[in-house]
């Protein structure tokens, strides 16, 4: 878990996130705000369930999907299927147009890490018909502390 963070550190976060809502086009609700200042402070994809943990249950459940849904909309955020079979979200910094970055979950502690700079090739452009617009790749291992572990 991180250390809190300092009143100087919350400003600037909520100053940043403040711009990626303005660069996209959106009103800078407290909601949008605040799920965004989450984003940006975690070190990988967040459950909708963990956002609402980080924001202490500020926000409704609903309020918390519908914010997540407008940012997935602008591009701000995407979502990544995890090894839990939950959608998981993050902000869109490290992803190209067609494809979101790899993801690689631990099967035994769970924790999902993103594989930033690794661009996989389009497996296919269209299939019988179906002409499809974004490639997601997950990966599932052991990471290397659970391996260190023997866990």
């Amino acid at each position: 878990m991180r250390p809190a963070a300092s009143p100087e550190d919350r400003s600037a976060v909520k100053a940043q996130a403040a711009g990626m809502l303005k660069a996209k086009g959106l009103y800078k609700t407290r909601a949008r705000l605040a799920v965004v200042a989450v984003l940006l402070r975690s070190d990988g994809p967040l459950s909708h369930d963990a956002i609402a943990q980080r924001l202490r249950h500020r926000y409704d459940r609903v309020t918390i999907y519908r914010t997540l849904t407008s940012l997935q909309r602008a591009g701000l955020v995407h979502r990544a299927l995890t090894g839990a079979r939950t959608w998981q979200f993050e902000l869109s910094r490290n992803c190209l147009e067609d494809q979101c970055h790899p993801h690689l979950t631990c099967n035994r502690c769970g924790k999902t890490r993103c594989l930033v700079g690794l661009v996989l090739p389009i497996a296919c452009k269209s299939y019988n018909g179906f002409a499809i617009q974004r490639q997601q790749v997950h990966f599932e291992g052991i990471c290397p502390e659970c391996g260190q572990s023997g866990q």
